[in-house]
């Protein structure tokens, strides 16, 4: 079965952090592969040794396909002699010496997309700050995946219209409002492939407006602003979907409306078109 791979960098920089925020040694985690409720470790930030690399976590087995199965944090005090967990995989966990360990599963639109653990290698209860901590984590996880979610029906939604050309035809009109909800997301993305990928997109969409005049040097920042203003945003909307303060929104405008000798909105949307920065 493949893994979906989608979001790995997100997990294991969501790791990096569990383990700074609350000084545990180990921290790893995995993605559910496609098809089945089964975890696959990819990720290890702390470990030792390779034991836990790879290794399949079945839904209901062990401390983490516990998470799986009931969709809710799960931790054990002393993982190889508790009482609350099945023990397929005493082997790599006793390999890596650990403990004490937690399991957060993360779960998008009720469905489990993978797991997050933390551990340690002594045998204690872990406290409400770890355990907090953790969840906190997975949930960053979780709205990673939602990004990449839309991102992804963004892309495959707007590509096909794309080439249907300008015109004022609705369904350009929905490229244009594709092209404003990817710039609006790219910044976000915290995968720089994702986020070079929708980067590209949004440059594809562009260049379907037709010839190009010489650019303008807009900054990204300008041209996302751009892009929602083009979709029809009001300056307090485009600030809420690109997370600015209305103030910075209009000041990109302003920046933007100079580099393309505009005096309204409307010109500065209608020069960037021309100058191939919007479809």
């Amino acid at each position: 079965m493949a893994v979906d791979t989608a979001g790995g960098v997100e997990i294991r920089s969501a790791l990096v952090r569990l383990r700074r925020t609350t000084g545990l040694p180990v921290a790893f985690g995995g993605l559910v592969e496609s098809g089945r409720r089964q975890v696959r470790i990819s990720e290890l930030s702390g470990t030792a040794t390779a034991a836990l690399s790879a290794l399949a976590v079945t839904s209901g087995n062990g401390l983490g396909g516990k998470a799986v199965a009931l969709t809710r944090p799960c931790a054990v005090s002393d993982y190889s002699v508790s009482r609350q967990i099945s023990h397929e995989y005493d082997l790599p966990v006793a390999a890596e010496g650990l403990r004490s360990v937690v399991a957060v599963p993360v779960v998008v639109r009720r469905r489990v997309r993978g797991v997050l653990y933390g551990a340690l290698r002594t045998a204690q209860p872990l406290g409400d700050r770890t355990l907090s901590a953790a969840v906190e984590a997975a949930r960053d996880v979780e709205q990673a995946l939602v990004l990449r979610d839309e991102a992804g029906a963004l892309l495959t939604a707007a590509r096909p219209r794309a080439a249907c050309g300008p015109g004022g035809s609705p369904g350009w009109e929905q490229v244009r409002e594709a092209h404003a909800a990817l710039r609006a997301l790219a910044p976000r993305i915290a995968d720089p492939a994702l986020r070079e990928e929708l980067l590209r997109a949004c440059g594809l969409l562009a260049a379907g407006s037709g010839p190009a005049a010489p650019p303008a040097r807009l900054a990204p920042r300008e041209v996302d602003v751009l892009a929602c203003v083009a979709a029809g945003a009001t300056n307090a909307a485009a600030a809420e979907r690109l997370g600015l303060r209305p103030e910075t929104v209009k000041a990109y405008l302003r920046s933007a409306m100079r580099k393309l000798g505009a005096r309204t909105r409307g010109e500065a949307v209608a020069a960037a078109r021309r100058a191939g920065g919007l479809p």
